[in-house]
């Protein structure tokens, strides 16, 4: 008897098991710790450029993190939406943040280039960027707990157990490792941009690398971790946008020196001849030897050619009627304050307490610059000391061996912030105490006609610090260009300055000192004895009273 063939069980195709939590955490953390490090890199680059380009750092640094923080919180309560799609969710997130974060810093300097505004710019971006960070997490979270239930020895788990601290399955170790590998690379990526990025890629080139790093490694995650949450279709669009992103950054990486060259000339006009980043700021000369030559200080207009001499004599030879033989110039890297000490006999030495090395080495090489110093920097009687100057006056005041006859504070407005704590009531009290018996010290402060609360701050905060003082201004506008160092507006031939440079002529108690200028001085081109009544009343009839001193806890200057 034929026994009957015995039925096979239909063959069925093994797939290879799906990955276990374990294995799947530590590539996830990893990736939290990159798009962490790449996200804190757009919020510093954010507040690096909008302070370049806006000024007032405290303030912008408060309104891109302020925004980042609430759209964070917007971004995890909209990224509820996408967890039933979460692996090809988080990969659009990624791309998208990647496209924004990278490019940011190259539209932001576009507005302001070409439009000349850029405050709305960085509010928009401030929102959107946080909105993407925030929607990290969740969706994370989810595709987490999505993975398989394993032990961490990769045994399925008993029902019932517990979940252990360290283990796999436990939700809240496993939110902790998400939000430590979070907050280190938050960490890494806040000591990558000072000290690696900006050094070595500058602004536009390192956020449009970081933008790569962080489309590269949540497509990474996503295509090969969490390749079985994704349909053909949405693996599909995941590898297109990615790939589109990387496209438009590597396009823009090339084109990031052009771009720049461009936008330069945008914001300082055609004739732009040497433009370099020191470790402190940007300086770029335009015109030059034959024309007009114009300094410009990270956007600010510190040099106009044409009629800086107006604002250096009225800062200098006031301040040099008495004894001079010694001069410490605070700032003044241009060497045009100097040029105008050294043009009074009598001068024995100066010192000059300037920040950047940049700023000094071009105006001894560029021959139009050191043309326009009189190259003040050859002359023996010259000291050049790089330094802050508010940390240098602290450690000179106790062991100056000779005091200094005059102080000059040849500085930027004082409504810049990083120059606050240099218009500040501890700066002043330092700085007299290098000053010698009846020394005079002169502050730049402004402008008296258009900011004449900044102005009579600093005549409160010198008065505060033990000062008596002498108010005068000069007019501050010649051929419409505008000189000293207050911040250009939309640059080219129709810009316009101040309408006037304040100063303050002040020395340590008694009296006010008498305005006038040393008889023995040298001609001037813009200033003459009889000048000076009619510069001490127009910076009186701005006079405000009532103004609290400026100190280092509770600064009171403002844009």
């Amino acid at each position: 008897m034929i026994e009957p063939t015995a039925t096979l069980p239909p063959t069925r195709v093994r797939r290879p098991p799906p990955r276990p939590r374990a294995t799947v955490r530590w590539p996830v953390l990893a990736v939290v710790f990159v798009c962490a490090a790449c996200g804190l890199v757009y919020e510093l680059e954010l507040v690096a450029l909008a302070s370049y380009l806006i000024g007032d750092s405290v303030t912008q640094a408060s309104v891109v993190l302020s925004v980042m923080v609430f759209a964070m919180g917007l971004g995890s309560l909209l990224a509820k939406r996408l967890r039933c799609r979460a692996a090809v969710g988080f990969g659009l997130v990624e791309g998208a943040l990647a496209l924004v974060g990278g490019t940011s810093a190259l539209v932001l300097y576009a507005c302001f280039a070409w439009i000349g505004a850029s405050r709305g710019v960085l509010v928009a971006f401030s929102l959107t960027i946080g909105i993407l960070i925030g929607a990290e997490i969740p969706l994370l979270m989810s595709l987490i707990q999505r993975a398989p239930e394993r032990s961490a020895a990769g045994r399925p788990r008993r029902a019932g157990r517990p979940a252990r601290a360290g283990d796999p399955d436990d939700p809240a170790g496993t939110v902790a490792d998400l939000f430590a590998a979070d907050y280190v690379g938050a960490l890494v990526g806040g000591l990558a941009f000072p000290f690696l990025l900006l050094p070595w890629l500058g602004q536009l080139t390192g956020a449009l690398v970081t933008g790569a790093v962080n489309a590269v490694a949540g497509a990474a995650l996503v295509l090969w971790f969490f390749r079985r949450d994704l349909t053909t279709r949405g693996r599909a669009l995941v590898i297109g946008v990615n790939l589109a992103v990387l496209g438009v950054l590597a396009t823009a990486t090339v084109l990031v020196d052009d771009f720049e060259q461009a936008a330069r000339r945008a914001v300082y006009g055609e004739r732009v001849r040497v433009a370099v980043h020191t470790e402190i700021q940007e300086v770029v000369l335009t015109g030059g030897p034959e024309g007009p030559l114009d300094l410009y200080l990270d956007g600010r207009l510190r040099v106009a050619g044409e009629d800086e001499y107006r604002y250096h004599e009225a800062l200098v030879h006031p301040a040099m009627n008495g004894p001079h033989a010694r001069v410490l110039i605070v700032g003044g890297g241009d060497g045009l304050a100097a040029r105008e000490v050294l043009r009074h006999p009598g001068v024995h030495s100066v010192t000059v307490v300037e920040l950047d090395p940049g700023v000094v080495r071009l105006a001894r090489t560029d021959p139009a610059l050191a043309a326009l110093n009189g190259h003040a920097f050859r002359d023996p009687r010259v000291e050049v000391v790089h330094a802050d100057a508010f940390h240098w006056l602290r450690g000179a005041a106790g062991h100056v061996q000779e005091r200094y006859d005059v102080v000059i504070s040849d500085l930027p407005d004082p409504g810049i912030t990083p120059s606050t704590k240099l218009y500040s009531q501890e700066f002043y009290g330092l700085a007299a105490g290098v000053l010698a018996d009846g020394g005079r010290l002169v502050v730049h402060a402004g402008t008296a006609t258009d900011r004449p609360h900044t102005y009579w701050t600093a005549d409160a905060t010198l008065r505060a610090a033990g000062y008596a003082t002498r108010p005068y201004s000069t007019e501050g506008r010649a051929s419409g260009f505008a000189a000293g160092p207050d911040r250009a507006g939309r640059t080219g031939a129709g810009r316009g300055g101040p309408g006037d440079w304040g100063f303050l002529l002040a020395v340590r108690g008694g009296r006010p000192p008498v305005l006038g200028l040393a008889p023995d001085g040298p001609p001037l081109r813009s200033l003459a004895p009889r000048d000076l009544p009619a510069a001490a009343r127009r910076a009186e009839r701005t006079r405000l009273t009532g103004l609290a001193p400026s100190t280092l806890v509770h600064p009171r200057y403002g844009n």
